[in-house]
């Protein structure tokens, strides 16, 4: 979207809330965004000392600063208290990727229709319910849908990877911030044991570029049981992986949506926090998770939450794909129907960049 709008305007200057793309693309960064990857209730409480002054930081920025708009990218306990703030200071505001009030917390609704000029949605579904709750929203297609694509041909990957073109890959998504993967891998490790005692797989690990960077990466730690199960880890070709896959066993979120746009069988999985999932439960109002499984509107792919998740039970789902050639298919098939869904004739970006123009003139033409 920063580099849709400085291509309308190059003369914008960006400051915000930014990670290493953000940057490279042009924003400042007041806030260091990994800073803020946090999941679960409980486990972002001790994190809370650092998270609120960050936002501080960002809150004396935006005073000195005077941005004549903000854009606001998911994050909503960070995003929807900043609304506030930017409100109160004069500041339009458009939201990139709806909170999940349709899920849980519709509360929530009541801050954004204040203080949201205009929500962008990325599922075809929120529109619907954030315009019916009085929020200004637009459907723009999920910016996934026009990039998620492998750079490697079969042959190019293999060669690349030290890969035979007959193995049967089985890509292991356990998620993107290091939390996730901690709790997922154990079960993940173990269901493959499992699903190798049946079928002659090549399981690859697909984690983001540069997720051991970090200082405080357990780099060692995560490295040693993964090649100690005898599994390849390749950072940064997570398209790539996935599309050359027979099978994916992916966390529940935007890999999930990775795996549905490039149409790879899945099984899908999650878990957070023993507390955070009894704190939650309760609060959740959808019965899905999976992002193919939301849009598609019934349950096309498993999901395996929390105390379902088990080596045993991701294996078990796992092979009875491996096995049915016409499962594979047919699910393949449903997939492609979500993809279908989640494409739009323009450019999400573009639209996006479209609608913060807009709100921006509004504000001009009302001063």
């Amino acid at each position: 979207m920063v580099e849709a709008i400085r291509a309308r305007h190059p003369e914008a200057e960006f400051f915000g809330c930014a990670g290493p793309r953000m940057q490279a693309a042009g924003v400042r960064a007041i806030v260091d965004s990994r800073s803020l990857s946090v999941v679960g209730l409980v486990e972002v409480i001790a994190h809370i000392p650092r998270i609120w002054a960050e936002f501080r930081k960002l809150t004396r920025a935006i005073r000195r600063e005077r941005p004549e708009i903000a854009v606001l990218t998911d994050s909503p306990d960070f995003h929807l208290r900043l609304a506030k703030k930017l409100y109160c200071a004069g500041v339009p505001v458009v939201y990139l990727i709806a909170p999940q009030a349709w899920a849980w917390r519709e509360g929530r609704v009541k801050t954004m229709r204040v203080t949201i000029q205009r929500l962008l949605c990325i599922f075809p579904f929120e529109e619907a319910f954030f315009r019916n709750h009085g929020v200004p929203a637009t459907y723009i297609g999920h910016p996934l849908a026009r990039i998620a694509r492998p750079s490697l041909t079969r042959a190019e990957f293999c060669a690349k990877f030290g890969l035979r073109e007959e193995d049967r890959i089985v890509a292991l998504l356990p998620g993107s911030r290091h939390g996730e993967v901690a709790r997922h891998l154990p079960d993940l490790l173990a269901a493959v044991q499992l699903i190798r005692q049946r079928y002659p797989i090549t399981p690859i690990m697909a984690l983001p570029p540069a997720f051991f960077e970090r200082s405080d990466a357990p780099t060692t730690k995560f490295r040693e049981r993964i090649r100690g199960a005898s599994i390849q880890l390749i950072e940064g070709f997570t398209w790539d992986v996935l599309a050359q896959a027979e099978l994916a066993l992916a966390k529940s979120g935007t890999v999930s949506a990775e795996a549905a746009l490039l149409g790879v069988p899945m099984v899908t999985f999650y878990r957070v926090n023993a507390l955070s999932w009894l704190l939650g439960r309760w609060l959740v109002r959808t019965p899905f998770l999976a992002a193919a499984n939301l849009v598609a509107g019934r349950r096309i792919v498993p999901e395996l939450i929390q105390h379902e998740m088990t080596p045993e039970r991701i294996a078990q789902e796992g092979c009875r794909l491996l096995e049915d050639p016409e499962l594979r298919r047919a699910m393949q098939a449903e997939l492609a129907a979500v993809a279908g869904k989640l494409r739009t004739s323009q450019d999400p970006m573009e639209v996006a960049a479209e609608w913060a123009e807009r709100v921006w003139a509004e504000r001009v033409l009302a001063k």
